[in-house]
């Protein structure tokens, strides 16, 4: 059992004929995910990487003709929340959108089109999901990662790497790699992959990324108290950010005394979750 993505997973990307998307999803084939569409209004009909992928003039169409299930945005912002739209009319079940900058208004729209559907969104910002030797599904490199037994789920891409890099180097496997992004609207939280995790079998262990801003942490650790057996290993960036100031992410800013990172570890630490002082670390509490 994987979480969101698996071998059943048919990907489209939306945006596949602009750089990054047709970057990225040549990745993901060369990984052996299976992407089965592309979409970019104007240009259905064409074939891309090396007639292997076809192009749609929408998602409709796409899922129509090759039954995708998993749709993964490559849009710029200005156009995100259109793309959006388009995938949860056409009953796409998993949306990973991987841009950046997408306005606050138009992911609250987005959120509340979403109430009552049956599809999930992962991200904005987000990197996206691995589930190694099964699934690439976004911009994680495969190659930094083995099978495993460890659930990762982070807000942050760039620390994501650095904590599979570090398992892979001790021989430590990953079941699923989710990382959810690091806006401050976002359409899949930390108490959503966690509550995956849970009942996953194939997940024993779960690495939780934080970082300052917002409330997502202390929200995870009250579910991490009250619902999970699992044991959890969490490690928060941005320990030495300044108020009033972002760091990186459009959600990792810290207001008056909300956000920050120690009261964020505190508040780990009072549950037993035990906190790394950086990435590095991660392989040697998840043997303890």
């Amino acid at each position: 059992m994987s979480v969101y993505v698996d071998q059943k997973s048919r990907i489209l990307i939306q945006g596949i004929t602009g750089h990054e998307g047709l970057f990225h999803a040549q990745q993901m084939l060369n990984y052996g995910s299976s992407i089965v569409a592309g979409v970019t209004p104007g240009k259905g009909g064409e074939w891309v990487l090396e007639g292997k992928v076809p192009v749609f003039d929408s998602v409709q169409k796409a899922v129509e003709i090759t039954a995708a299930n998993v749709s993964i945005i490559f849009v710029p912002a200005r156009y995100a929340l259109d793309a959006m739209f388009e995938a949860v009319e056409a009953r796409i079940e998993l949306i990973i959108c991987i841009t950046e900058g997408i306005p606050v208004r138009d992911l609250l729209l987005m959120m509340n089109y979403l109430d009552g559907k049956n599809t999930r969104l992962v991200g904005p910002n987000s990197p996206g999901i691995l589930t190694p030797g099964v699934s690439k599904a976004g911009i994680i490199p495969g190659s930094i990662a083995i099978p495993g037994n460890i659930g990762i789920v982070s807000r942050s891409g760039t620390l994501t790497y650095e904590v599979l890099y570090a398992l892979q180097k001790e021989n430590i496997g990953v079941s699923t790699c989710v990382g959810i992004g690091g806006d401050p609207v976002i359409g899949t939280t930390f108490v959503d992959v966690l509550e995956a995790f849970e009942a996953d079998p194939q997940t024993d262990k779960i690495v939780l990324i934080g970082e300052i801003g917002g409330n997502d942490e202390e929200m995870a650790a009250e579910f991490i108290a009250k619902r999970m057996t699992k044991p959890v290993v969490a490690f928060i960036a941005g320990q030495t950010a300044p108020p009033g100031k972002r760091m990186g992410h459009a959600g990792a800013i810290i207001e008056g005394n909300a956000g920050n990172a120690i009261d964020k570890i505190r508040t780990f630490q009072e549950i037993g979750v035990m906190i790394a002082r950086y990435p590095d670390e991660m392989p040697s509490l998840l043997s303890e």
